[in-house]
């Protein structure tokens, strides 16, 4: 990592200038009842600033003088990581809001450190409630009507409450339960100021680091904030899920109710379940983890490869198990706010991809390594998405060995930061959101417990079935030879995908059989306890 300092007196004047602007954009929007906004907006400002101006001295002083190849280096280099990602977790917990929204971005950013990722994942989306009667105000003021003609009951109490929005259950004059999404008011110019906030400062911190260039990262952020608070953009994302996994009996989406629906109030069926990754409850409802993930990872793989039209939030939260009795589930899934619609070409490229990685056909993995733009790069696909280099001819699901292991600590030892950005950079945009959904599922499966065979399966499968889908709208092929050929490499990749199952079920038996025999000997253990204490 090559830093290039600035001169004397360069940073602190950079950091001035942002307080400045941010301060600016602040009292601007100081007009009738945005005073209060302002003036928290301000307080929020300068929090900001000077906890990033902490974190740009520590990494300026802190390596300067360090040669990158010295054996101190990265070790220092791993401490100012974690030194700077708590004063940025500090931040982002006493901000709130966007701050939380952001933080919890960056640590599902697979290309961020692993000091900044573990540190801030921590980071809950909570916040205090709003008063109830300001609440109120935002729904009847949406809806145009009171509460007490458009509810039989309306809880006042919120079963939850994040950083955008609090969510209240009540139930409608047919008796029907619904959960009622509500945006605190006022949000929208608090948006505006936090934004314009990180970007003076990611502009800033550009100028002081070349190599770091944060606005790429800020304005997809800024496009997934903007979507997230139109609630009628939310109902049309949900509905057209729906429609997709409508003959999927373990998949539901809550139903929107339409008329009591605005871009400030959302209005949903109300549906019972725990977070995705409470085992607890699985055990208690008798439902098998596995299951559940194989299910999760076969709802996002289809949503990825299949429709490109993915859900850009799948944490804990936003994903609930629900039981249906006799061991079976139905997985609940809320907050369609954030979606991505992949390019077709994009959709198509990805899929070969893929593909390629099955075939371990590491020629075709560099081909498409230059339709994404990234050329040379594309070799750390493999390492990215599998686990493994673009050498190994290893079976698919199979850990390194250290041999391979070596290799690549070898390589990386000598990639630059600036050799990290210029990938990053030419990365399409749509890359960026399968990059950060795959890190939050590969977080839930793996609390699950469940080994990695199952996300490589699920995502095996639906990429060719992303590509079936492509030449079945084709129609009958005139050309034989090519129609054969296609053929053949599907059986092939049939075949793969069979013995990836086949070692996947084994996995999941010795899984069961390992329960049980936990049961059985705590079942004896507990026997000869009574057995002891009875005599």
């Amino acid at each position: 990592m090559r830093f290039k300092f600035p001169s004397k007196g360069r940073a602190p004047l950079l950091l001035s200038a942002a307080a400045a602007a941010a301060l600016t954009t602040a009292a601007a929007t100081t007009t009738g009842d945005g005073v209060t906004l302002a003036a928290d907006g301000i307080v929020r400002s300068s929090r900001a600033i000077s906890t990033i101006a902490y974190v740009v001295a520590d990494y300026k002083y802190s390596l300067h003088g360090l040669a990158r190849d010295s054996e101190d280096y990265p070790f220092k280099l791993s401490e100012v990581h974690l030194r700077s990602a708590k004063k940025l977790l500090k931040l982002c917990e006493a901000n709130g809001g966007f701050y939380v929204k952001a933080g919890q971005f960056v640590s599902s950013l697979r290309q961020v450190p692993k000091e900044y990722t573990s540190t801030l994942s921590c980071l809950q989306d909570k916040a205090t409630p709003y008063n109830f009667e300001d609440i109120k105000m935002v729904i009847e003021k949406n809806l145009g009507r009171d509460l007490s003609t458009l509810f039989l009951a309306f809880d006042e109490r919120p079963i939850a409450a994040a950083s955008i929005a609090q969510v209240h259950h009540g139930v409608l004059k047919n008796k029907q339960e619904v959960a009622i999404k509500v945006q605190y008011p006022g949000l929208e110019q608090r948006m505006k100021i936090d934004i314009m906030t990180m970007a003076v400062l990611s502009k800033s911190i550009s100028k002081i680091f070349p190599d770091f260039r944060f606005e790429r990262v800020l304005n997809q952020f800024q496009r997934t904030m903007s979507l997230e608070l139109d609630f009628i953009q939310e109902a049309n994302n949900s509905q057209r899920v729906a429609t997709y996994f409508r003959k999927n009996k373990t998949v539901k989406i809550p139903l929107v109710f339409r008329d009591l629906t605005t871009p400030q109030v959302l209005t949903m069926e109300f549906c019972h379940g725990h977070k995705v990754d409470d085992l607890d409850y699985m055990r208690e409802m008798g439902i098998n983890p596995v299951k559940v993930a194989n299910t999760l990872m076969e709802l996002f793989a289809e949503m990825i490869f299949v429709h490109g039209f993915v859900h850009g939030d799948p944490h804990p939260g936003n994903i609930l198990v629900s039981s249906q009795g006799n061991g079976r589930f139905n997985l609940v899934l809320l907050d369609h706010g954030i979606y991505r619609e992949l390019d077709e070409k994009f959709r198509l490229d990805y899929c070969q991809l893929w593909k390629a990685l099955i075939m371990l056909d590491s020629r075709k993995v560099l081909d498409l390594g230059e339709k994404f733009g990234v050329g040379k790069y594309a070799k750390y696909f493999p390492v990215i998405f599998t686990g493994r280099t673009i050498e190994s001819k290893s079976a698919l699901g199979v850990q390194m060995t250290k041999e391979e292991r070596n290799h690549l600590k070898d390589e990386l030892r000598y990639l630059r930061l600036e050799d990290i950005t210029s990938f990053m950079d030419s990365l399409p945009p749509d890359f960026f959101v399968i990059l950060r959904t795959d890190g939050l599922l590969r977080s839930i499966i793996g609390k699950l417990g469940v080994g990695r065979h199952v996300r490589l399966l699920a995502y095996a499968k639906h990429a060719l079935c992303g590509l079936e889908k492509q030449h079945n709208s084709m129609g009958f092929l005139k050309n034989t030879t090519s129609q054969i050929r296609i053929n053949i490499t599907y059986l092939h990749l049939r075949l793969l995908l069979g013995s990836m199952a086949l070692i996947s079920q084994l996995n999941d038996t010795r899984h069961t059989v390992i329960n049980k025999l936990k049961d059985l000997v705590c079942g004896i253990l507990h026997l000869f306890h009574i057995n002891v204490f009875t005599l």
